[in-house]
């Protein structure tokens, strides 16, 4: 009889992924009949070794109470007998599964970001201020982001820019409008999927785009709110068990009122108001049945404005997943736009859940990839449609299924247009390459080294940033005009309020970032590129004739500035000819807009001055404040 062989031992083995259990909406969703058998979800996870806490690569969990001083015990997820069970289980008081729970939805929201970008998530660089010590001035490198399950006693979660830190708090339930919830029982908001999500995407964002936060016109953090309310409402169709249910009860109409298209709704019960998303995407007129696109020139409120465009977004991802069922409708009812009256038959909900899934992914990337396409400062939702447009064109160029078409018809229903566009066609909405050429000699022999290592990337790009840099200054071959159209303005005849090098007087510029991209499309399309940021200030001033009197001549007499003004560029350039395919511009020598972020700021004859709600953006926690606004204001979160 022959030797067997001997099976070769692999040194060094490690599993895949990490299954870990969590709740697919809320815990008050496990109070409903219908619901409590899908919402407890287990989701896989890159797997990666854990330290107590559970502390990965990426996020550290610190459960600390500072209303009591206490500390919880620290889960330890890599336990043998935790990882033959997929964790803890979930529950409401088992403060190790709290900390489970935000781990592994902040891990999920970073996957679906990191597979859309086509790169590592990177923080947010540590605050600067005069008082650190030298060596933190110059290594202000953040790994791994904090999250603290219970950090606050009140009904608010936040992420916090300046200590880099998610903060979820805790709080008794309304006693007269409790919704499911017992009243003034105890709700946790480290327990919901969608307010984890929706936190970690602001960090996320926050890391990629620091100037996001700056409120320099009214879409600005209405922005930064709707898009993370987008990650957390698109990410509710990663979970196949609660998806199949929902469609199930739904009988395949996903523009029913539903949990798949409202948010954080045990956090909105509890405080006794629900639904603002929802309301505004069931906000049609009964006559048309359409949305009324002047809604969005009514609201300046940052959630009620960054509803609008959520549901707009959702409006396209409807409209994607009605033409992607639609023959499977025409099967089942012989019209294709037609739902069943009766129960679905389990294949047909598997089939419609199957596409549902890959309309939101699809949805869900085209989103993420469209922020490497915006401005790196004064965004508007126009702005971000001409970004959901070329990012989407560039890495799908045959839009057959009309996902392009769909995103139009959905901002324009709701009044979202974009500026300077002659019409709201395909090639209209793509952003031009630059009249004048810019060729970046400096790219031509750069070597862009493949990279694990999230502290090594983000050494590399530093290094890469102060290289541009000082090629920029020193020997870029550019024309007055081709340094004009990346919105900077570098020679003598720049507005004395444009921000100066000391030592030289020579106008200032910073080169926020230069990433690599390298992203696959669904029919296996590569795409490479290089994301170039550039950013210039120039100092504000209330006045319009102080404001001239500065630019003129560096001073106001007896008047300081009120408020920075920025401009710049993200140049999108082609990984493999090093060529500039898109010049992104907002022109720091544009009075035009100057005046419109002071009239936003300080008002206009006749207009409420911005100022009265956004002054807040300049202090150090705008998200608690946005946040705990919101709760005094009734929108719901």
């Amino acid at each position: 009889m022959p030797d067997l062989p001997v099976p070769r031992r692999r040194s060094g083995l490690k599993p895949p992924f990490r299954r870990l259990r969590i709740y697919a909406f809320d815990p008050s969703a496990s109070l409903d009949l219908q619901l409590a058998v899908v919402n407890e979800a287990t989701i896989g996870l890159d797997w990666e070794r854990l330290e107590p806490g559970p502390v990965g690569d990426y996020l550290e969990v610190v459960d600390v109470d500072p209303a009591t001083g206490g500390f919880y015990a620290a889960a330890d997820l890599d336990d043998p007998a935790l990882l033959v069970q997929d964790g803890f289980a979930p529950s409401e008081g088992n403060p190790k599964f709290h900390q489970q729970m935000v781990y592994a939805v902040a891990m999920l929201t970073i996957r679906n970001f990191e597979r859309a970008l086509g790169r590592k998530v990177l923080w947010s660089l540590r605050p600067w201020n005069a008082s650190m010590e030298p060596a933190a001035k110059a290594d202000r490198y953040v790994g791994r982001l904090r999250i603290y399950p219970h950090a606050l006693r009140e009904a608010n979660a936040y992420y916090s820019p300046q200590k880099l830190a998610l903060l979820f708090g805790y709080f008794r339930a309304s006693r007269t409008h409790p919704g499911r919830n017992l009243p003034g029982g105890l709700v946790f908001t480290c327990l919901s999927h969608d307010v984890i999500a929706h936190e970690t995407t602001h960090a996320i964002l926050d890391g990629l785009h620091p100037h996001f936060i700056d409120a320099s016109n009214v879409d600005m953090l209405a922005f930064h709110e709707a898009f993370a309310d987008i990650v957390a409402l698109f990410q509710h169709f990663t979970l196949s068990d609660p998806l199949k249910q929902q469609i199930a009860a739904l009988k395949g109409n996903l523009g029913k009122r539903s949990l798949l298209s409202g948010l954080a709704k045990q956090f909105g019960e509890a405080i006794g108001h629900y639904g603002a998303l929802r309301d505004a995407i069931d906000a049609v007129d009964e006559a048309t049945g359409l949305p009324d696109p002047s809604a969005l020139g009514r609201t300046t409120e940052p959630h009620g404005r960054g509803a609008i465009l959520v549901a707009a977004v959702f409006d396209a991802f409807v409209s994607i997943y009605r033409s992607r069922v639609a023959d499977l409708l025409r099967l089942t009812t012989g019209d294709g736009t037609r739902y069943p009256d009766g129960d679905l038959h389990p294949d047909l909900v598997n089939r419609l859940a199957d596409e549902a899934a890959k309309a939101a992914g699809h949805v869900l990337r085209i989103c993420v990839r469209a922020l490497d396409y915006l401005p790196p400062v004064d965004i508007t939702f126009g702005d971000y449609l001409r970004a959901l447009v070329t990012a989407d064109h560039d890495l799908v160029a045959n839009d057959d299924r009309g996902y392009r078409i769909a995103f139009i018809e959905a901002f324009r229903r709701r009044g979202i247009y974009p500026r300077n566009c002659r019409s709201l066609s395909i090639e209209n909405l793509l952003w031009e390459e630059p009249d004048t050429p810019i060729e970046i000699d400096w790219l031509k022999d750069e070597v862009f080294a493949a990279q694990d290592d999230r502290r090594a990337i983000h050494d590399a790009a530093l290094q890469r940033q102060a290289e541009l840099e000082n090629w920029l200054r020193d020997r870029a071959p550019f024309t007055r005009e081709a340094i004009r159209s990346l919105g900077l303005w570098l020679d003598e005849t720049a507005p004395k309020t444009v921000r100066r090098v000391r030592t030289t007087q020579r106008p200032h510029f910073t080169v926020n970032s230069l990433r690599v991209a390298s992203r696959v499309g669904p029919d296996g399309q590569q795409e490479q590129q290089i994301v170039i940021e550039i950013t210039q200030e120039r100092r504000g001033f209330a006045d319009e004739t102080d404001q001239a009197t500065a630019d003129a001549t560096g001073r106001a007499p007896g008047q300081r500035a009120a408020f920075t003004f920025r401009g710049g560029a993200t140049l999108i350039v082609d990984y493999r000819t090093r060529a500039v395919r898109y010049c992104i511009a907002k022109d720091i020598g544009d009075n035009e807009r100057l005046a419109g972020q002071r009239a936003f700021l300080f008002g206009a004859p006749g207009e409420p001055p911005g100022a009265t709600y956004f002054g807040f953006a300049r202090r150090k926690e705008p998200f608690a404040f946005l946040h705990r606004v919101l709760e005094e204001d009734g929108h719901g979160h």
